[in-house]
C-alpha cells in the first residue's frame, strides 16, 4: 500500500503584517513588561497590570484564543487598544504532514529565513508527545543525524519554543486546556538543535509550558535531551527539574568520538559523572540513554557489554533506536535479530531496554531525520537570481 500523506499550506502570515508585538508564546513576566511599557496608552493602572496579565495569560494558554474579541472579561475599549499594539496570531505553518501511523510533522516559519520542524507522536506514554526544536540547525555534526548536516542558523527564543506547543494544540483541537482526554501530555526536547546550547530559552519556555494556570504540563513530563554538554547538565537539572535523556550511541570513547565529535571535548568519564550527579536522580527519575542501532558499527554483543559496564550504578533505561535512513547517509539500520539480541543482553543486566518503534519515517519525522527546508529554499532563490542576472550562483546556504 502506498504511503498516504496529508499536506497543507497555511495562508497565515509568517509574521504580523504590521509591527504589532506577538504575545502568544510569551510568559507572564514578558506580557506584564509589555503592558507596563504601554500603560499610558492602554490606560492600565500599575496596580492592575498583574490582573490584566493574568487574564490575557489565561485566555492564551487555557483557551488558545487568537482574537482579542474572544476575551470577554476584558472591556471592549481596552480590547480595542490591546489589538492596536499586540497580536495573538501564530507563525506560519509552511507544511503540515501526517504519516500513515498518525505522526504529525510541522514546518514552521518563525520569521523570514527562520524555519523549524516539530513533531507530534501519538501513543507515547499512553497519550502523545511533542518533539520540539531548540535551534534552527545544529552546531553538532553527529554522523548519523540528518539535522547535523544543516548548519546552525540561530537559537530559538523561549517564545518560539512555546509557539511550537501552541501550534500542535491548535492542530489537535485541544482547547480549552483540560487534564482529561488530552493527547498532547509530554514534551521532549529532541528536535532540531542541542538544547544545552540554548539553556536560558529552554528554561524560560518550560516556565511557561509548565505553568499550572496555563498549559499545565508537569515537569516530570518534560524530557530534555543532550548530546553531552557536560557543564550545563547539572545547572539545567536544577533550573528546570526536567527529566534527562543522553544521546549516547556508543559506550567507548574511540567509537563515540568517531560518530559524535562532541565526545572529544566531553569524554565519557566526564559525561557519566555528570549523570551520576544529576539533581533528583533516583529509581523513579531515571536517566534515559538513547542508543541508535547502526549496522556493523555499535551493535555487537561486545558493544552491549561495554554499555552495561558504563551504566553501572546509574538509575537508567536504554532506548534502542533503529536507525532511520535519510538521503546521503552511509549508515544502515541493524538487522532486527541483532537489535533484539542487544536488547536482551541489556535487559538481562537489569536495565529496561525497549526498542523504539520507528514513527513518521514516511514523512521524515523520525528520530534523526529532522531538517528544515529553509536551506534548500534559500539555495533555490539564489540560483534563480543568479540565472536571471547571468552570474554564477553561490548556493552554500
Amino acid at each position: 500500500m502506498a504511503t498516504q500523506l496529508l499536506k497543507t499550506v497555511s495562508d497565515t502570515p509568517a509574521v504580523p503584517a504590521d509591527d504589532r508585538i506577538r504575545l502568544a508564546g510569551l510568559g507572564r513576566k514578558e506580557i506584564a513588561a509589555h503592558l507596563t511599557a504601554l500603560e499610558d496608552d492602554l490606560k492600565i493602572e500599575p496596580k492592575k497590570v498583574r490582573m490584566r496579565t493574568k487574564q490575557i495569560f489565561h485566555w492564551i494558554y487555557n483557551y488558545g484564543v487568537t482574537e482579542w474579541d474572544a476575551m470577554t472579561n476584558i472591556a471592549k475599549p481596552l480590547r480595542e487598544k490591546l489589538a492596536q499594539h499586540f497580536t495573538l496570531a501564530r507563525p506560519e505553518i509552511v507544511e503540515r504532514l501526517i504519516s500513515t501511523d498518525g505522526t504529525r510533522k510541522y514546518l514552521i516559519r518563525m520569521a523570514p529565513g527562520i524555519e523549524v520542524e516539530s513533531v507530534f507522536i501519538p501513543d507515547v506514554s499512553k497519550t502523545g508527545a511533542l518533539c520540539v526544536s531548540s535551534q534552527v540547525g545544529c552546531t553538532l555534526t553527529c554522523n548519523f543525524c540528518h539535522t547535523g548536516t544543516q548548519r546552525l542558523v540561530r537559537n530559538l527564543t523561549s517564545q518560539e519554543i512555546v509557539l511550537q506547543v501552541l501550534i500542535a494544540r491548535d492542530d489537535l483541537g485541544e482547547w480549552p486546556t483540560t487534564q482529561e482526554n488530552r493527547r498532547l501530555t509530554n514534551i521532549v526536547f529532541m528536535g532540531m538543535g542541542e538544547p544545552l546550547y540554548n539553556t536560558d530559552a529552554v528554561g524560560d519556555s518550560l516556565d511557561t509550558i509548565c505553568d499550572g494556570e496555563g498549559l499545565g504540563i508537569g515537569r516530570r513530563r518534560i524530557t530534555v535531551s543532550t548530546s553531552g554538554v557536560v557543564p550545563e547538565i547539572g545547572p539545567m537539572g536544577e533550573r528546570t527539574k526536567a527529566m534527562l535523556a543522553i544521546s549516547l550511541h556508543a559506550a567507548n570513547d574511540d567509537l563515540r568520538t568517531q560518530i559524535m565529535p562532541i565526545n572529544k571535548k566531553y569524554p565519557l568519564a566526564e559525561l557519566m559523572q555528570a549523570c551520576r550527579d544529576y539533581p533528583g536522580l533516583n529509581n523513579s527519575r531515571r536517566i534515559t540513554f538513547e542508543y541508535v542501532m547502526l549496522k556493523g558499527v555499535n551493535d555487537s554483543p561486545k558493544h552491549a557489554k561495554q554499555l552495561i559496564k558504563l551504566l553501572r550504578g546509574i538509575p537508567a533505561k536504554v532506548n534502542l533506536i533503529p536507525f532511520n535512513p535519510w538521503p546521503g547517509t552511509d549508515y544502515v539500520c541493524s538487522d532486527w535479530e541483532t537489535i533484539e539480541t542487544f536488547a536482551d543482553m541489556v535487559n538481562a543486566a537489569g536495565y529496561a531496554s525497549p526498542i523504539r518503534t520507528p514513527r513518521g519515517r514516511d514523512i521524515f519525522a523520525a528520530c534523526g531525520q529532522l531538517k528544515s527546508e529553509s536551506e534548500k529554499l534559500r539555495a533555490s532563490v539564489k540560483r534563480k537570481a543568479a540565472l536571471a542576472n547571468g552570474t554564477p550562483a553561490d548556493t552554500d546556504a
